[in-house]
């Protein structure tokens, strides 16, 4: 029999909501995709041809297993010139992408019973890798009216003997909005282990993101390629962690991954030293489009207090249409052929709510919001009827 743990974890449902709007693909219907949190755009070209180049050059071979130094050097590089901290690259563990860099991390912090503290909403997947630990997440709700945000006060009384570690992620997934400076300060001051998710950084439009490592030398890093270089299938991530961390998590890779891809390694350094003018780009037209669906959006009625100025998504308010977010997005998918994601998938304080990824083209954009504009007048008149 399987276990109970197994058993029990809950689906990843922006995942379903990619499945069955493949089926719905297959029949011949026209989907347009805001579920997913997938740059639509191309790998830039000076990155391919970095990993060409390294396959040609034979380095498809097994890598250190904390990754190559070079790229280790190049990220500590990369923190010191975006944040202005010190980071020894031997405090670095490369991994083939940002979840395998989560599940070490835990395996590495919790033992069973010991408690992690998340915002809510949260990104889908964050309390199962701490379930998964044996240990146990406590949730602290953050709202619409100051960007999603923790209020420190509200941490406070949660922290007793068991707390490990207290979860940020600035930009934030599903709300992409960013956590204030003195926010992480406080946060990082309660004198915890605080995990923090930096993938987004970079992706940031208005304001500027800061690093827990700008507060807290307590502190475990997550970050990667995916998000910012368009390169989600390269499975490039990595793990800062403090010094005595380190050897634990090398075994842990070693045991269980090995090592990176060596190839994908050599494409990472060409991806932080050359792709800057790609990211530029790119970044422009993210913020393109997320002014026109944040105006879009309020429209067509859903509400947005604060405008997320990171990533590349919004958590818009839906509670004047509906009270359940996962029959109102099947129902959206179904009837208007648009695919976003219900707010449930992101923690109890995000139903409600629809999270819309701005990562398509402008003109799949706005024919999306036609549809949806379609789809809310024909339940008007429903309601009417």
């Amino acid at each position: 029999m399987v276990t109970k743990r197994s058993a029990e974890i809950p689906p990843f449902i922006v995942m379903e909501v990619m499945e069955k709007a493949a089926a719905m693909e297959s029949q011949g219907e026209g989907v347009i995709h805001l579920a997913v949190g997938e740059p639509d755009f191309d790998t830039p070209e000076c990155i391919k041809e970095a990993a060409i180049r390294a396959i040609r050059d034979g380095k498809t071979h097994y890598t250190h297993s904390l990754g190559l130094v070079e790229l280790r050097e190049a990220i500590a590089e990369n923190y010191h010139k975006q944040y202005g901290v010190e980071v020894n690259p031997d405090q670095i563990l490369v991994t083939s992408g940002t979840s395998p860099a989560m599940l070490l991390l835990f395996m590495s912090l919790l033992e069973q019973g010991d408690e992690v503290i998340l915002p809510n909403p949260y990104y889908a997947c964050y309390p199962n890798f701490v379930r998964m630990m044996d240990g146990k997440p406590l949730f602290v709700n953050v709202f619409e009216e100051e960007g999603f945000q923790y209020r420190p006060e509200e941490i406070k009384p949660l922290i007793g003997p068991g707390t490990k570690a207290i979860f940020v992620n600035s930009p934030a997934n599903p709300t992409g909005n960013l956590m204030a400076p003195e926010r992480m300060k406080a946060v990082a001051d309660f004198g915890r282990t605080v995990v923090s998710d930096e993938i987004y950084h970079g992706l940031v439009y208005e304001g500027k993101e800061h690093s827990i490592l700008e507060f807290t030398r307590n502190a475990l890093v997550i970050n990667g390629f995916s998000k910012l270089y368009a390169m989600t299938g390269w499975r490039l991530g990595y793990l800062i962690a403090p010094p005595e961390f380190i050897r634990p998590l090398q075994k842990l890779h070693q045991n269980f991954f090995i090592s990176a891809n060596a190839f994908v390694q050599w494409a990472g350094i060409v991806a932080l030293k050359e792709a800057g003018a790609d990211v530029a780009r790119m970044k422009n037209i993210y913020n393109t489009r997320r002014k026109y669906i944040i105006q879009k959006l309020r429209e067509l009625g859903f509400g947005i207090t604060v405008e997320p100025t990171g990533a590349f998504y919004v958590l818009a308010n839906a509670k004047r249409f509906t009270g359940n977010s996962f029959e109102f997005a099947f129902d959206i998918l179904k009837k208007a052929k648009v695919g976003c994601t219900p707010g449930i998938d992101f923690g109890t304080n995000a139903e409600g709510y629809l999270r819309f990824s701005y990562a398509n083209s402008m003109e799949n954009i706005e024919e999306a919001m036609r549809r949806l504009d379609r789809y809310l007048q024909e339940q008007r008149k429903e309601k009417m009827t």
